[in-house]
């Protein structure tokens, strides 16, 4: 029996960024210039964001993305004030800092058994959801 051998996925775009510092008061920076912020703590009064928000933006994004896609393949318009809500908790356990998400879905227009399948589909094509999934609790609500 030979060893079978799968083609490595082609990559599209890779992020680049440095950070300085921590989540307190640190500064990240991406290679190309069109990222620059300036972390605090969660729940700080000082400027900058922290980690959480910047994921809860991004895979937010990268879901209503897929949502979309699943739309057009299905020939649907999405409503254009598709909206997805997303929070990223971190907490202290037993086991240490851990994370737990949890989306909102409004797609108003839309009813709510297909919202439900499309978001299912689309969770099962973005990245950051085949990723996240399997790593946090995640919560997935439809308004």
């Amino acid at each position: 029996m030979g060893t079978q051998v799968s083609n490595p996925p082609t990559e599209i775009y890779t992020a680049r960024t440095e950070t300085i510092g921590g989540r307190e008061s640190g500064v990240s920076r991406s290679s190309d210039g069109s990222l620059d912020i300036r972390f605090s703590a969660p729940g700080s009064t000082r400027i900058g964001t922290n980690p959480e928000q910047l994921l809860a933006a991004g895979w937010s994004a990268s879901l209503a993305s897929a949502i979309a896609l699943v739309a057009q393949k299905n020939t649907v318009v999405l409503p254009s004030d598709l909206k997805v809500f997303a929070e990223v908790a971190i907490a202290y356990g037993i086991d240490g800092y851990v994370l737990a998400a949890r989306m909102s879905i409004s797609m108003p227009g839309i009813e709510a058994d297909m919202t439900s399948l499309w978001v299912d589909e689309a969770r099962h094509i973005c990245p950051f959801s085949k990723a996240l999934s399997q790593a946090l609790d995640v919560t997935v609500i439809f308004d």
